[in-house]
C-alpha cells in the first residue's frame, strides 16, 4: 500500500502563534497528520481551545513572549529536555500594522522588525542548537506577498517580511550542512482575526478593491496550513532557501 508522505508519525513540530488563524489551524492539520505539536503563543487560555480541537491528546501547551529574543535559546532547550529533539518548526506569529510613512516613527519600525524578524531569527538560532532538533529537521518561516508586492502604508510591514524572505535564504545555506531545510511561506490576505481588524481600519471601498485584487478571493487559514504541513514533511525533502507564494493570484497581476 503507497505511504502516505504528509504524514510525520513520530515527529515533534513546534508551532508559534498557535492561538488563532494561520498558526492555530496549521496546528490542527499537523495533528491530523499524526505530528506530535507544541503549541506557543502568549495566551494559555486560546492554546487550549486550539488544543481542544487537535487529533489526539499528546500535544504540549508552552507560553512565552518572542520578542524577548535573547531568552529563546535557554527557553527551547527547556521545552526539548521534555519532547527530545524537534523535527520541525513552523513560524506563524507576528504583527500587521498598516501605518502609513508619514505618522511612521522610529520606535513603531523597532517594534515591528523585532516582534516580526528578531523573534525569527533568534528561533531558527534556538532551534539549531545541539539536542534541540532532529536530523534531518526542517524550518517555516511565515512572510508575506507584501514582502513580494509593493503596497502603500504597510511599508515598515513590508520591509520586516522582505527580510524574512532573505534571512531564510542565508539560513538555508548555512543549515543545510547541519541537515536543516529553511524556506519561508509568503500567504496573500487570509480571513483571519488579523485581517477583521484590518478591515476595520479601512473604508469598505478600500478593503473591496484588496479582496478583488485576488483572483481567486481571500483565502482561508487552512489554505497556508496545507503549504505549512507540505514543507516539514517529506515532500518537502528537497526544498531549501525558497519563498512559497500562496495567495490565489494576488502577486500575479
Amino acid at each position: 500500500m503507497p505511504v502516505n508522505p504528509l504524514l510525520m508519525d513520530g515527529k515533534t513540530v513546534l508551532v508559534t502563534g498557535a492561538s488563532s488563524g494561520i498558526g492555530r489551524e496549521t496546528a490542527i492539520l499537523l495533528s491530523q497528520l499524526k505530528a506530535r505539536v507544541v503549541l506557543v503563543g502568549r495566551d494559555v487560555k486560546r492554546l487550549e481551545e486550539t488544543r481542544a480541537n487537535m487529533a489526539a491528546s499528546n500535544h504540549l501547551v508552552q507560553s512565552i513572549d518572542l520578542i524577548g529574543g535573547d531568552l529563546i535559546p535557554g527557553w527551547l532547550r527547556k521545552i526539548t529536555a521534555e519532547t527530545g529533539p524537534i523535527a520541525g518548526l513552523v513560524h506563524c506569529a507576528g504583527i500587521h500594522q498598516a501605518i502609513p510613512l508619514r505618522v511612521l516613527t522610529a520606535e513603531k519600525v523597532d517594534d515591528v522588525m523585532r516582534t516580526n524578524v528578531t523573534s525569527a531569527i533568534m528561533l531558527v538560532k534556538a532551534f539549531r542548537q545541539k539536542g534541540c532538533c532532529a536530523r534531518p529537521a526542517s524550518i517555516v518561516l511565515m512572510s508575506s506577498v507584501a514582502g513580494i508586492v509593493g503596497q502603500s502604508a504597510v511599508s515598515a510591514y513590508s520591509a520586516s517580511k522582505a527580510a524574512i524572505c532573505g534571512f531564510a535564504r542565508s539560513a538555508a545555506m548555512e543549515l543545510a550542512q547541519e541537515g536543516i531545510r529553511v524556506n519561508c511561506i509568503a500567504p496573500g490576505y487570509v480571513s483571519t482575526e488579523m485581517t477583521d481588524t484590518l478591515r476595520d481600519k479601512l473604508t469598505p471601498d478600500q478593503f473591496i478593491a484588496i479582496e478583488s485584487s485576488h483572483p481567486l478571493g481571500l483565502g482561508m487559514p487552512r489554505d497556508i496550513a496545507y503549504a505549512s504541513a507540505f514543507l516539514p514533511a517529506e515532500t518537502g525533502r528537497w526544498i531549501t532557501g525558497t519563498t512559497l507564494v500562496v495567495d490565489g493570484g494576488f502577486s500575479a497581476h
